[in-house]
């Protein structure tokens, strides 16, 4: 599976009935809870990767961009713009994207 194959996904239950998915019982609660929801597996992620469990980093790190798209398409940003943006950072060194901001 792709980014995109998740991201489109993530789209479809949209507007699907909130008792048939965890994806679009999610989004249902609207951009906020969404958000919320990702903060919390970027948190469990940080844990693994300080504890040094590779296993569960990876089911972590998973949870983190399921949830990362699903925010996005909370808020109705699309997948290749973010993509776009990272094509655009790599014409030049991170240090020097950092220090244009």
């Amino acid at each position: 599976m792709t980014l995109d194959d998740l991201y489109n996904t993530v789209q479809g239950r949209k507007s699907a009935d909130p008792s048939s998915s965890w994806t679009a019982q999610l989004l249902a609660k609207g951009p906020e809870k969404c958000a919320e929801k990702f903060g919390e597996e970027a948190v469990e992620a940080i844990i693994e990767a300080v504890k040094g469990d590779n296993a569960a980093l990876t089911k972590e790190a998973a949870d983190v961009i399921y949830h990362l798209l699903v925010m996005l398409a909370s808020r109705d940003v699309p997948l290749d713009d973010v993509l776009a943006e990272l094509a655009s950072r790599s014409a030049q060194s991170g240090l020097e994207e950092k220090a244009g901001r």
